[in-house]
């Protein structure tokens, strides 16, 4: 009989040992389809960011393709807007700041006012905040693509406003896409507290989903 406690409680301790050693890995946001077959789900389809194709602020074409296999995140602004987007590239900036050991992880910022920001206006905006543009762009395309991008694609608000300060209501979100496009996670990029779990998830994800240490 003790000896059947002594090896029952082992085992709890190592159950609970392993527990702790096992790291659960981030949830993929949006909607998903299952795939059935003989009347059994053999498959499910995730949701995933579209196709897109911008231009960014040096002029040169940026698509999904490119960072596509590649860890990132992205943001919805507008360079004249008078409210949230200043904190958002700042908290932005630091969170480059804070993961510039990570040398895959990529930066997107796609601008809601493409009338007013031009390439030229972009990098001018870029170099304001100091941004290391060897691994963000800010991305300039045709303004309805960007809104239901935002909203369809990223799962984030986007869209004209006048009754907004700026003309534009926006989603303050930075939001994380794994290597395959999916989203990982979603987070406020006006606090602080958020943004460092935002940097606290993307090594998560590099640690469960890619075997990466970081």
């Amino acid at each position: 009989m003790t000896n059947k406690i002594f090896f029952g409680a082992m085992l709890l301790a190592n159950l609970f040992l392993f527990g702790c050693k096992s790291e659960p890995v981030l949830p993929i946001y949006g909607d998903r389809d299952l795939v059935y077959k003989d009347g059994k789900v053999v498959d499910t389809i995730f949701h995933e960011i579209p196709d897109f194709e911008y231009t960014n602020q040096n002029g040169k074409t940026v698509s999904k393709k490119d960072v596509l296999g590649r860890v990132f995140v992205a943001d919805f602004f507008f360079s004249t807007c008078p409210t949230i987007c200043p904190k958002m590239t700042s908290q932005m900036k630091r969170l480059q700041v804070l993961t510039s050991d990570i040398e895959e992880l990529h930066f997107l910022s796609f601008t809601i006012n493409p009338k007013n920001d031009s390439p030229e206006v972009l990098l001018e905006y870029a170099n304001q905040y100091g941004v290391d543009l060897k691994n963000w762009d800010f991305l300039t395309g045709d303004e309805a693509a960007t809104h239901h991008l935002g909203v369809k694609g990223f799962l984030v608000h986007a869209r004209a406003d006048e009754d907004e300060p700026g003309g534009f209501a926006h989603s303050p979100s930075i939001v994380l896409i794994d290597r395959s496009g999916k989203i990982r996670g979603v987070y406020d990029g006006t606090n602080t507290e958020e943004v460092d779990q935002l940097n606290q998830d993307i090594r998560r994800l590099l640690r469960t989903e890619y075997g990466i240490s970081k």
